[in-house]
């Protein structure tokens, strides 16, 4: 018996305005309004006293780089909705305005950014002072700093500024999307017999992104290299960019006076995507998406208060933005870089650092892994077990092994010096059959994906770019070994099933599980999946997937029916299901009528949920919690009891899917299911452990806003209850190691 109770504490740190008493009435919760409660879960990580220090800050700069994202893409959508007189999404029909939207949204950002501001200014920045990190102003500096100040910018920055005037001989600059300018009025000193040249002329100065946005002032002054991690008695002095330019200016403009100065920042929309039906080559088609995206219309300028009206109000009119679309905070304009002040050498201001353990299956490096994985099926979890020790073991020593014929994997985000590009070349190279999915419409990395398909081309790897009309989202390699069984040479598939990108530093944050399996079953569907992804095949059976968007969601619903029959004929009937998003309206009214039938319902979404929990006579059986914390919880895992009463023995899996219309509709994914005891096993712990949180989770309520879930009684101080899931799950690692 749990000492929890799963009634939860609400949170007084962490108020919402959203009034959506009206809106219970409605069976679904707004998208994006759900979207903007997650991130205030974010923002509340940062409010916690008990968070260090930096990791605060961290958690600040996560706040507003999320929020750049949701401007760049919903807002941008919106906009866009409400221009070309769409009143909603196809597959929403009932859902608000792309105006209403709007303005909630805008509530909901100001008042968030109000408690950014004042978490930074009145709580954070003091804080780090004590710490001896200083974050001041140009104003605040001694005459001996501000010497050295003014000598770094003439010999660093002043040769990299290019000041743009506004007159009839120069147009109004191009913007760049998420920079930092500085607008100004600037006027001659000496007037003109002309009277038009000595009008106000707007000049706009960017403020360099290729140089640091924190300069360190105090190893500026004399001549010293070094750069010593700061502390309470030999503290570190830290002032913004933009106030450096801004103190310099004179130096841009000789002869000129400026009048009036406005920071400003800018954010465009994201939403621009061709139709990709009837295209001929959709490498070209993705990077003239690209080169539409840059020049995307605005949708945001932000300013600090009280700013210049005579800049603002031009500003506004040459973007096209109205009043509503200019928002004001206290503090810097662009909070992601604070992430720079996260990087300061101060460990004891961060989490300790963890290290993910070798796999225990795999704990020896000389063992053949294709040996181990014949054994048995290996579930992998990162970032508790380490990413580079299995999955990129399994592909590096695939490229490496004479006896490897094939190796197939998708890749839809990696990192820049990605291994897995490499190890893929490397294979070609060797005379490997080689394929590779590249996804080029990967929002956000499309660039950084037309590059590797450039490359993996040139390197003989046989390069697809996808189903046409469809996003390949799923994470799977497949490696084609040949081998000796009873003195006769055979032909033996190998297979990775993941939850999250091939991408060596995502898996160092994110929370994934992967399998790594030799079972014919499963690696015979994803034969079939690669012939569907790279080839012309239609309709293909699978005996183990569930492939999106042939038939995951139909079997995710007769999934979901068979709890309902299990509920009506009084066997045990339960659901659990984790993943990012959940939004797909099919699902929604299949477990609202599962809830209705009695089934117990338990869904771990960490973003938005526009599912309606806990509203009697319709989800009173369905709870919603959201775990925010160390790592982002990115694993999708869905089990359903089938009878069953022992978590390790219900159906079991693992998929790069989200429970929502574009995952299940529009992209290729696929759902593994996770058929061996031990692995089996495991996956009961990690639900148990889920479910089990006190320390990051949070519990949906009817109206769509969150509560903090809090510890009603005292367990063991060792309990996953008190410890939460990240602690709990690395623990049970280093136990295991």
């Amino acid at each position: 018996m749990s000492p929890i109770s799963d009634q939860p504490n609400p949170d007084p740190n962490t108020p919402s305005s959203i009034d959506q008493s009206a809106e219970l009435l409605n069976r679904f919760v707004n998208r994006d309004f759900s979207w903007l409660e997650f991130n205030r879960r974010v923002l509340s990580q940062a409010l916690l006293d008990k968070t260090k220090l930096l990791e605060r800050v961290k958690f600040l700069a996560i706040f507003a780089s999320n929020l750049d994202e949701f401007f760049m893409k919903r807002i941008g959508l919106l906009k866009s909705r409400h221009d070309q007189h769409i009143p909603h999404s196809p597959n929403r029909p009932d859902e608000l305005p792309p105006l209403e939207t709007l303005s909630g949204c805008y509530k909901l950002v100001r008042e968030m950014e109000t408690l950014l501001a004042d978490c930074l200014q009145s709580q954070l920045i003091p804080k780090l002072a004590d710490e001896g990190i200083q974050i001041t102003t140009y104003e605040s500096l001694t005459d001996r700093h501000r010497q050295a100040v003014d000598g770094w910018f003439k010999a660093e920055v002043f040769p990299v500024l290019t000041p743009l005037a506004v007159d009839p001989g120069h147009r109004f600059p191009f913007i760049s999307n998420l920079s930092e300018n500085l607008g100004l009025l600037v006027e001659p000193m000496k007037p003109t017999k002309s009277s038009a040249a000595n009008e106000p002329r707007f000049a706009r100065v960017k403020i360099p992104d290729v140089l640091p946005h924190y300069i360190r002032v105090d190893t500026l002054v004399g001549d010293s290299q070094s750069n010593p991690a700061p502390t309470p008695e030999a503290p570190a002095i830290y002032i913004p960019l933009d106030q450096v330019v801004i103190n310099n200016l004179g130096d841009l403009f000789p002869g000129m006076r400026i009048i009036e100065i406005l920071p400003f920042r800018l954010t465009r929309s994201a939403a621009v995507e061709l139709d990709d039906q009837d295209v001929e080559d959709l490498l070209e088609h993705v990077e003239e998406e690209l080169r539409m995206r840059r020049f995307a219309d605005t949708v945001r300028i932000q300013t600090p208060p009280n700013p210049s009206q005579r800049i603002l109000n031009f500003l506004l009119t040459q973007l096209k933005l109205s009043k509503e679309d200019h928002f004001t905070h206290v503090g810097p304009l662009a909070c992601v870089d604070l992430f720079e002040i996260t990087r300061i050498d101060r460990p004891d201001l961060l989490a300790p650092r963890w290290k993910p353990i070798r796999p225990p299956a795999l704990s020896d490096p000389e063992t053949d892994i294709f040996s181990t994985i014949r054994k048995h099926d290996i579930l992998i979890h990162n970032p508790y077990e380490s990413f580079s020790e299995s999955v990129e073991r399994f592909i590096t020593t695939a490229a490496n092994d004479p006896d490897v014929l094939a190796i197939k994997l998708t890749l839809y985000r990696t990192s820049r010096d990605s291994p897995f590009v490499d190890s893929l070349i490397k294979a070609a190279q060797e005379g490997k059959q080689v394929a590779c999915l590249v996804e080029l419409r990967a929002r956000f990395d499309e660039e950084k994906n037309v590059t590797f398909a450039r490359q993996l081309e040139a390197a003989g790897v046989h390069v697809a770019y996808g189903v046409l009309g469809l996003k390949t989202h799923s994470k799977c390699s497949l490696v084609v070994r040949r081998e000796q069984s009873d003195g006769q040479t055979i032909l033996r598939t190998y297979a990775h099933m993941g939850t999250g990108n091939y991408h060596p530093q995502t898996a160092q944050r994110y929370t994934d599980l992967g399998l790594l399996t030799a079972n014919e079953e499963i690696t015979s569907d994803v034969v079939r999946l690669f012939n569907m992804i790279t080839g012309l095949s239609a309709g293909q059976e699978y005996n183990q997937l569930l492939v999106a968007p042939d038939h995951m969601r139909t079997s995710f619903m007769d999934l979901i029916e068979n709890e309902v029959t299990n509920a009506k004929a009084g066997k045990p009937a339960h659901i659990f299901a984790k993943m990012n998003s959940m939004e797909d309206r099919q699902i929604t009214e299949a477990l609202y009528e599962a809830s209705q039938a009695g089934v117990k319902i338990d869904l771990i979404v960490r973003g938005f949920c526009c599912l309606r929990p806990g509203v009697p006579g319709l989800s009173e059986n369905i709870t919603v919690r959201s775990i925010i914390g160390r790592f982002l919880e990115h694993s999708r895992l869905y089990a359903f009891a089938n009878g069953a009463t022992d978590l390790s023995s219900y159906t079991q899996f693992i998929s790069s899917a989200d429970w929502m219309y574009r995952n299940l509709s529009s992209r290729v994914e696929a759902a593994c299911p996770i058929l061996s005891p031990e692995p089996k096993n495991r996956i009961a712990h990690i639900i148990q452990t889920l479910l089990d949180d006190r320390q990051n989770a949070w519990i949906m309520n009817p109206d769509g806003n969150y509560s903090r879930m809090t510890l009603q009684t005292s367990p063991s101080a060792e309990s996953s209850q008190a410890l939460g899931t990240f602690e709990t799950l690395m623990r049970l690692a280093l136990t295991n190691k």
